[in-house]
């Protein structure tokens, strides 16, 4: 049976991702921390630290921008042409990291250069990223990558792993880039424009190759910046949920 600190938590969560925050950041971690000290082991954190690797959508640039106001700020990144890798945490120790298809690479992985093998964190702490070659096309990057993982051996070193996410995090896009950076990890660059018609100005440099030169990339990944816009996204009626776009025409 739940506890009633368990059920206080999910009601909280629930009203936050369904963009009704009703208490601070602050004071709702403050109440994960207690559960995590009485129960470490209850149903809210198997569930909630579950690794998962969304995908990201491709699709048309109207469709997304499609009931965002004027000046939401939004962040522009490459797309990175690799393969899709997410990481996880327990108290520092990097526990395991799947592929898209949801395989285990954890012996692998922490081979490549850019993944520690500890992080100074407590907790579980999950980390989306891309696994590519530097200074390859796209299309070569990603066989090298891909090859990399379904090897039986292999070094890694030719490969370099970019995070530009934290899955289990309640920061905004850009916060949870900058304390990537923090604690090691490499980013991507990435634009920020507050209004929704300059990325089809940024969309055109892109298409002109002015933008990202230095990653491999096949296009840009639009993302709404602020977490609270990404959940209200995410559960609105609206034929496009995603908070995040990838295009590549």
């Amino acid at each position: 049976m739940k506890s009633y600190l368990e059920e206080r938590i999910e009601w909280y969560d629930y009203n936050y991702r369904n963009g009704n925050a009703l208490i601070s950041d602050k004071q709702f971690d403050q109440l994960e921390k207690n559960l995590l000290r009485i129960d470490p082991n209850c149903d809210y954190f198997s569930k909630k630290n579950k690794l998962v690797l969304p995908s990201l959508e491709k699709g048309s640039i109207d469709a997304f921008l499609e009931g965002l106001l004027p000046d939401t700020r939004l962040l522009i990144e490459p797309k990175i042409d690799g393969c899709a890798i997410a990481l996880q945490y327990r108290n520092g120790t990097l526990e395991k990291a799947i592929s898209r298809k949801g395989t285990d690479i954890t012996r692998k992985i922490s081979k490549v250069k850019g993944i520690s093998n500890q992080l100074p964190i407590r907790g579980v702490f999950q980390v989306r990223g891309e696994l590519y070659a530097p200074n390859q096309a796209p299309n070569f990057s990603q066989r090298i990558a891909s090859g990399f993982l379904r090897a039986k051996e292999g070094s890694g070193e030719s490969l370099s792993f970019c995070s530009f996410q934290i899955l289990n995090s309640r920061l905004n896009q850009h916060e949870s880039k900058t304390h990537l950076s923090k604690l090691g990890f490499s980013i991507p660059k990435h634009i920020s424009c507050n209004f929704t018609n300059q990325v089809k100005v940024f969309r055109k440099k892109w298409l002109e190759g002015k933008l990202f030169k230095e990653y491999p990339n096949d296009g840009i990944v639009v993302k709404i910046n602020s977490r609270k816009l990404q959940l209200i996204r995410e559960k609105s009626n609206l034929d496009y949920r995603y908070w995040q776009i990838a295009i590549k025409d």
